[in-house]
Formats: structure tokens, C-alpha cells, sequence
């Protein structure tokens, strides 16, 4: 009899997202949990994938990304953020963003390294971490606005930190970083060994005429960053698990050692596709004001309810807060709306390494707007 196996993960479960969706397909609900569009993506995307598959682009494409597409993506860089990125040795193509993070952790961290994390934080941040053998040193974000304290960041900082998370735009709150923000980061680091990893997912998804701070827009700190891209959140296809990472040349020699190990290669038609696509600069550009757009219906719609909002300024997300309806923990509440009222979420604590209970929900409203009119009805009622 086989001996059973030591989990890497004695802590970590089914992910909330796992059981918030299949609760979702159970009850029959509408499904404003998981963040994934259910409108269609654009055509012509899609009929480039085709052609390169018709064309013969089947086979293994380089290990680090067409190079066409990651010449795209170096002018798309330096059109955007002035920053001169070298396709060759700077930018790799992955399997999603959350491979880009989870290589570029696997890259810096040795046992007992310590990781500063911003919670609530997307899920995948301290199980990464964790599987390194380093450890994740949460610093919450002030409730109810979800900025950065960056004195507790002060007071977590010693020798055995190797890296800072930052997310903007960020999920699950909205909340964007500023350039006061960065310019309290940049003097923080100054001086230290401290790596970033910045997940920038969002990157186009920024609403009420707001600008998005890339940390490729700052050489101090770009030189000792791993900086995370998906193309799913960008083009409406999560599905396909597409991303990419933009690392100095010294950092991203190394992050290709594991890269080549694990994923080696990655789709090769949607990379042709991609590429030919990134020529419509108004797909990217114009997709602020497209999920703005939906943002403000589902708002207005949800001004019937009894839920408040959070401000949000950025991602899929917005976060509504039922204080004052009930008094019930987050995750029984949420669980309470897939069953009695057929509305999926995601109760905020879930993105807490400690669960706090402040009685918010994240709403994904990157959906078809009778989807949210629909679900906004079903909320009335609560």
C-alpha cells in the first residue's frame, strides 16, 4: 500500500471560485461570481486563429513567444508607457497570468524567504509563495477604500524579504495604485534587495478617465521587476490562458530556466492570431469605456437594491456591501443568494489569508447586460 502523500497545501481547499460556480450550475443561478465575460469575444480574433491553424501554424512556436508577437507587444509597451523593451530577451510568452506570477515567485524565492502580500489578494498569490518554501507576509489594505498602508509595509520589511506584491488594477476591490503610491514604493526599495512582482491583468481596464501606473513606466523599479500580463482579460478569452511576463534581461534569463521546464511552449495559432490582431490598437484602447459602460448599468440597476457599492475604478469587479441587511458571516451570505435567490458571487473574505468579515460581496459585471438587469431583479428581493 502506497504511503499517503505529505500535501504541499495542508491549508488550501477547493478554491471559493470552484464552489461559488458549481453552487451556481446547482441552483440554476446567475453566475456574477467568476470573473469571465459571457458576451461574445471579437470575430475576427477568432477567424485569425483559424487561419493560422489553416496555414499551417501547428507545431511548436519558440520557447519564448512568436517573435512577432512579442515585437507587438514591445511597441504596444513603449507606445503606452515610453519604456524601450527589448522583444528578444525581456518579454515571454505563457500559459496566463497566474503562470506568469507563479514563475516569476519560483524564479527569486528560496526557502524561508518572506513575501510582502496585499489582502484581500487574488487567490493564487500566497499558495505560490507557499509551494517555494518562502512565506507570505500579509499587510491588509484599509477598509473601505482598500488603499496601501505603507507604514505596515515599513514595519514588515526585514532582512528576509525578497519580494512585494502589487496588483492594480486590483482584485478584488477596483482600487488603483497612484503616483503617490509608486513614489512611497520607490523610496521604500530604493536601496534594499527587495524584487516586485506586479500583477497588471487589468492593465486596460480602468474607468472614470483614470490613468494606469505600470510599473514599466519606472526604470528604478522595472529593473527588479517580473511584470504579469494576461491577453484573456484584454480580448474577452479567458478560456484561452494566454499572457505574458516583461522582466529585465537578468531576471528573465532566469524565469526561462523554469519556464522551459514546466510549460516549455505556448499555443501557437492564437499567438499568430494575437499578434496580427494587436494591430487594432482601438481594441485595447477602447476597452476602458466598454466595461465602464457596464459598470454604470449594473450600478444603476442595483440603485433598487438594498446592496451599497464600493468605489471601483478598475477590473471586472465592484464590490457591494450588505451591512445592514444581515448580520450573517460573508460566505453564509453568499452561499444564502446562489440558494434563495439565484445570484452567484464572491464573498471578500475569501480573498483574506485570515478571513475578515466586512460584510462585502464582489460582483463581476463583465457581462451581457441583460445578465446583470436579470440579476439585479433577483437582488431586489433580498
Amino acid at each position: 500500500m502506497l504511503p499517503g502523500i505529505k500535501s504541499k497545501l495542508p491549508n488550501v481547499g477547493t478554491t471559493i471560485f470552484t464552489v461559488m460556480s458549481s453552487l451556481a450550475a446547482e441552483y440554476s443561478a446567475i453566475n456574477l461570481g467568476q470573473g469571465f465575460p459571457d458576451f461574445k469575444m471579437d470575430e475576427a480574433l477568432i477567424d485569425g486563429v483559424q487561419k493560422a491553424m489553416k496555414d499551417g501554424h501547428n507545431q511548436y512556436v519558440h520557447m519564448n513567444g512568436l517573435l512577432k508577437l512579442r515585437e507587438r507587444l514591445a511597441e504596444k509597451i513603449f507606445d503606452l508607457y515610453h519604456s524601450p523593451i527589448n522583444a528578444g530577451d525581456e518579454i515571454t510568452i505563457t500559459p496566463g497570468g497566474t503562470y506568469a506570477i507563479y514563475t516569476a515567485l519560483t524564479t527569486i524565492l528560496q526557502k524561508d524567504d518572506e513575501v510582502i502580500v496585499f489582502e484581500p489578494a487574488y487567490d493564487c498569490y500566497i499558495p505560490a509563495i507557499e509551494l517555494n518554501g518562502a512565506k507570505a507576509i500579509p499587510v491588509p489594505l484599509q477598509f473601505p477604500g482598500y488603499e496601501i498602508n505603507w507604514d505596515a509595509v515599513r514595519e514588515k520589511i526585514n532582512s528576509k524579504t525578497k519580494a512585494i506584491i502589487i496588483n492594480s488594477p486590483h482584485n478584488p476591490s477596483g482600487k488603483l495604485i497612484t503616483e503617490q503610491d509608486i513614489n512611497t514604493l520607490k523610496s521604500i526599495i530604493a536601496n534594499s534587495a527587495i524584487y516586485l512582482i506586479s500583477d497588471e491583468v487589468y492593465e486596460h481596464l480602468v474607468f472614470d478617465q483614470l490613468q494606469h501606473h505600470s510599473i514599466l513606466k519606472y526604470p528604478e523599479l522595472y529593473q527588479r521587476a517580473f511584470v504579469c500580463f494576461s491577453f484573456g482579460k484584454v480580448y474577452h478569452c479567458t478560456g484561452w490562458k494566454l499572457g505574458y511576463c516583461v522582466a529585465p534581461p537578468n531576471l528573465m534569463k532566469e524565469f526561462r530556466k523554469i519556464h522551459q521546464f514546466n510549460c516549455f511552449t505556448c499555443n501557437t495559432p492564437m499567438q499568430y492570431a494575437i499578434a496580427e490582431f494587436l494591430k487594432q490598437k482601438e481594441n485595447y484602447l477602447g476597452l476602458g469605456k466598454f466595461l465602464q459602460q457596464k459598470r454604470d448599468y449594473f450600478a444603476q440597476e442595483m440603485k433598487a437594491t438594498r446592496f451599497k457599492p464600493l468605489a471601483s475604478h478598475g477590473s471586472y469587479f465592484q464590490l457591494y456591501s450588505y451591512a445592514g441587511m444581515s448580520p450573517e458571516p460573508e460566505n453564509e451570505f453568499a452561499v444564502k443568494l446562489v440558494k434563495e435567490f439565484g445570484v452567484a458571487t464572491i464573498p471578500v473574505s475569501a480573498f483574506y489569508s485570515q478571513p475578515q468579515q466586512n460584510q462585502v460581496l464582489r460582483f463581476c459585471f463583465a457581462k451581457k447586460e441583460e445578465t446583470l438587469q436579470a440579476a439585479a431583479r433577483l437582488l431586489k428581493m433580498v
